[in-house]
């Protein structure tokens, strides 16, 4: 199906009406073919919990490792596999309504999706309702022509007259879901969030909005928006304006020698050690960094040792668990992040490779560093692990119960100096040899020189006026009797 329609014949570039009907037409069939998708994860979810209920498994226990699958299967992160499935359960035995609708390619996931997250805090019985009222076949021309803003607000609006005191409680649960985080952003900055409630933020911004327009109107040349950034990390800091940089924090970088003294062009990576997680820094803020550090006196480097394959050093121990020096490099082998293809979540655990309880080492080959999830969905039965090496560097390769095989390389390390050092230095007022000839040190001439022979002489060649005679052949390294 993927072969006829990516060598399908295209409209001309005259007929513009058949690309738009195409264009609704692909975009009907990503629909169906999600709605295909949680049929088949549903499935293999059954299927999954059946066998393991076999096998005397726990009912807590059984099918935990399907998001993994889920994930792995359609290159995406655990977690969105395990958001996929859950709302695919939803749609099958909740919602079939919003189900059948998905399969017409009239909704898309995303859309499919919204409708069953604002009404979770319903019972099942008032979801049913609302799926019928929102996606039934009576209201499906409706629904094809509704907006998302507008479809999640007549959601909201059927949640509050069918029960007003889930809608109550909901809100009382979010107060207490109030937290703050921080992500990577693009261009080594990152994204702090505040999840407070409605009130408190508007009032937090509305504070920031008129100190930075009253510092504007004081002649301030920065813009608005940095001065709200600003004044948000010096109150938060407790610092004087202009000093938020002076706090002291923690980040673990990993970067080539090359990078850090010679001015290579090789960028570094922040390894996990702060929330924000990982990020390629280019080589030269790399180098500021540093720089800054070093100033500040606040800053450490810690040598790491790679093989020209770009291996790191392999070290054992017969500790039952790795040691911090051990699980530090693993994390900066991994630069950070989940060793699980396509997870994105950072390094929570350091896991064996082949269990310790089956013979496997506590060495860096064995080691890994996983998130949370993943660690746990390797001990489900079906799953092995071995390590293996790949591009010189070290891999992991996962085969899950369904006998599907994904194999994890090890990212690669920032490239160390390894520049070749020249041949020969000449002395002052030497000049090289001639082509073809190899040269030697004088220091090498002499503790080569046969004994009968002598030591060889070694005349340098004498600096002359410019003339327009021709130059005499070069002297400089004939060897005299």
């Amino acid at each position: 199906m993927r072969e006829r329609l990516a060598a399908m014949i295209l409209p001309g570039a005259s007929d513009t009406a058949g690309c738009v009907d195409l264009l609704g037409e692909l975009e009907a069939l990503k629909n169906t073919a999600t709605a295909a998708q949680a049929q088949l994860a549903v499935a293999l979810e059954e299927s999954t919990k059946a066998a393991e209920a076999e096998q005397g498994i726990r009912a807590d226990r059984r099918g935990r490792a399907v998001p993994n699958q889920v994930g792995a299967a359609t290159q995406q992160s655990p977690h969105a596999g395990s958001a996929f499935l859950s709302t695919a359960r939803v749609w099958l035995t909740g919602m079939p309504h919003t189900f059948g609708a998905l399969c017409l390619g009239i909704l898309s996931q995303w859309r499919a999706t919204l409708l069953v997250r604002e009404p979770s805090h319903l019972t099942a019985e008032h979801r049913a309702q609302i799926d019928e009222q929102i996606c039934g076949p009576a209201n499906l021309p409706t629904l094809a022509r509704t907006g998302t803003r507008r479809l999640i607000a007549r959601v909201k609006e059927l949640a509050g007259e069918l029960d007003v005191h889930a809608c109550v409680k909901r809100r009382a649960k979010a107060v207490a879901q109030r937290c703050v985080s921080v992500r990577p952003a693009p261009d080594l900055m990152v994204y702090l969030t505040a999840l407070v409630p409605m009130q408190q933020g508007v009032q937090a911004y509305a504070q920031l909005k008129k100190h930075a327009e009253a510092a504007k109107a004081a002649g301030d040349g920065r813009g608005t928006g940095q001065l709200m950034a600003d004044t948000l990390i010096e109150r938060l800091t407790g610092r004087e304006p202009g000093h938020a940089d002076d706090v002291p924090v923690t980040i673990n970088l990993l970067v080539s020698d090359q990078t850090l003294l010679a001015e290579g062009d090789r960028p570094g990576v922040v390894v996990e050690g702060m929330s924000a997680g990982a990020g390629v820094v280019p080589g030269p803020v790399a180098r500021n960094l540093v720089a800054q550090g070093i100033d500040a006196d606040v800053a450490w480097l810690r040598t790491v040792y790679v093989a020209p394959g770009g291996r790191l050093v392999a070290s054992t121990s017969k500790a039952r668990f790795h040691p911090q020096g051990m699980a530090d490099l693993l994390r900066a082998r991994e630069q950070g992040v989940c060793a699980t293809p396509w997870c994105d979540a950072q390094v929570r655990h350091i896991d064996h490779v082949t269990p310790h309880a089956e013979g496997g080492p506590t060495s860096l080959d064995n080691g890994q560093g996983l998130c949370a999830r993943c660690n746990h969905a390797k001990q489900s039965p079906g799953w092995t692990q071995s390590a293996t090496e790949s591009e010189g560097r070290q891999a992991v390769e996962t085969v899950t119960p369904t006998g599907h095989s994904y194999t994890f390389v090890a990212p690669e390390p920032p490239e160390p100096l390894r520049e070749t050092p020249p041949a020969w230095t000449p002395a002052v007022g030497v000049t090289g040899p001639r082509d073809g000839r190899v040269p030697r040190s004088r220091y090498s001439i002499e503790r080569s020189a046969p004994r009968h022979s002598g030591t060889i002489a070694y005349r340098p060649r004498r600096r002359r006026r410019a003339s327009s005679r021709r130059p005499r052949a070069d002297l400089a390294w004939a060897h005299i009797r």
